[in-house]
């Protein structure tokens, strides 16, 4: 599989965004439903965690120059 660069960092920050979004919609289910708004929490979390290790896998990734 050949990710390009570009589509790898939308992946990141939808990643990182979209678990950040979930700590946050968990942090105010947590009045409603303690165990619903920790699940959520948590899965966010581990969501913006796998982003963030996008963001070190694509820091290792090289250029492909362009030939012309």
């Amino acid at each position: 599989m050949n990710m390009t660069t570009s589509k790898l960092e939308t992946w990141i920050w939808v990643l990182i965004y979209g678990g950040l979004g979930g700590v946050l919609v968990g942090a105010f289910t947590l009045s409603f439903d303690e165990v619903v708004g920790h699940a959520l929490i948590w899965s966010g979390v581990t969501i913006a965690a796998i982003g963030a290790i996008g963001i070190w896998v694509r820091s290792r990734m090289h250029e492909e120059k362009d030939k012309p």
